[in-house]
């Protein structure tokens, strides 16, 4: 009777062994730009393991922009996307997507910098002076104009000057063709360690209620893989945790994504982490501020309904 009950166990056990488990769902999944720090807690979810824990192996595949991330998820060739809450505009103008998650809040990210010689003072030193950011219609033009508008100059108080990117502004603000330059805290905090430029706003001072980033799923997906979509986000927001709970190992693995050493990785955590959000929920005051900022940068002749254009039906109960 041993002798059987032996051999059962082995035969059961060799069944066990021949089944597959179950495969990892896998999800291509778009960041706007490779360094960013805010797009940081994908590369540190995957490396934790949190997205496997609920099934799902997440690819992460960086694109230069708003525009080639939104122009992936129209091709099908990514699935989901980390990008600007801005990007939500897109929808109105019939990308197959949908917003699912209100990933960030206040721009915190931004910041404006100029030389450490005093030609600019304070914010109120900004009128008629030529401030530089990467794109027409982009966040940083908007967040320019929003500060002239703050100021009571009109939404042209200041010149904005699109240059593409970030050395060529670092240059000319250096040759003083520019008197400010709109750029991520971390490039920010790098620049005014050298001693010659300084932060002299930070844009989630002047704004408030906003959404800087969001994550974006394609139509087919919600259609197709609403679990896996629900696994991913559980994952999403058990990252953000263990971020918060954990500053060192955290900033050890952004350090490599963003390019930066410990000590300005760890201040652009110090900085940053604040604008996450804890459970993806849309803030209708938030939501207010963007519809207002697609007629404000012409990407939109009115405000949409910013109803149609989000859901949270994928997130983790409260």
């Amino acid at each position: 009777m041993l002798r059987l009950i032996a051999r059962l166990a082995v035969f059961g056990l060799a069944i066990a062994l021949a089944v597959p488990a179950h495969a990892a769902e896998k999800l291509r999944v778009g960041k706007a730009v490779p360094e960013a720090f805010s797009f940081v807690p994908l590369d540190i979810g995957v490396k934790k393991g949190f997205f496997q824990k609920y099934g799902i192996e997440a690819q992460s595949i960086a694109f230069a922009g708003d525009a080639k991330l939104q122009q992936a998820m129209a091709s099908d060739s990514i699935e989901l996307a980390l990008g600007s809450g801005p990007a939500m505009a897109f929808i109105v103008k019939g990308a197959p997507i949908k917003a699912i998650a209100a990933m960030a809040g206040p721009p915190l990210l931004l910041t404006l910098v100029v030389r450490n010689d005093d030609t600019v003072k304070t914010v109120a030193d900004l009128k008629g002076k030529r401030v530089s950011v990467s794109t027409v219609g982009s966040l940083m033009y908007w967040l320019v104009s929003e500060t002239s508008r703050q100021q009571g100059w009109g939404p042209k108080g200041i010149a904005i000057a699109p240059m593409g990117a970030t050395q060529p502004q670092i240059a000319a603000l250096e040759r003083r063709e520019i008197d400010g330059m709109v750029t991520d805290i971390s490039t920010a905090l790098t620049l005014e360690r050298s001693g010659k430029f300084r932060i002299l706003m930070r844009f989630g001072d002047l704004v408030k209620d906003f959404h800087i980033h969001v994550i974006f799923a394609t139509d087919r997906m919600i259609a197709q893989k609403p679990d896996a979509m629900r696994g991913f986000l559980k994952g999403w927001f058990e990252t953000i945790a263990f971020m918060r709970a954990n500053k060192a190992e955290s900033v050890e693995i952004a350090r490599a994504v963003i390019g930066k050493d410990a000590d300005i990785t760890a201040r652009t955590y110090d900085a940053l982490m604040p604008m996450f959000s804890d459970s993806g929920r849309f803030d209708p005051k938030a939501l207010a501020t963007l519809a207002g900022s697609f007629v404000e940068l012409g990407l939109l002749p009115e405000k949409p309904d910013m109803s149609k254009l989000y859901t949270e039906q994928f997130l983790p109960a409260k």
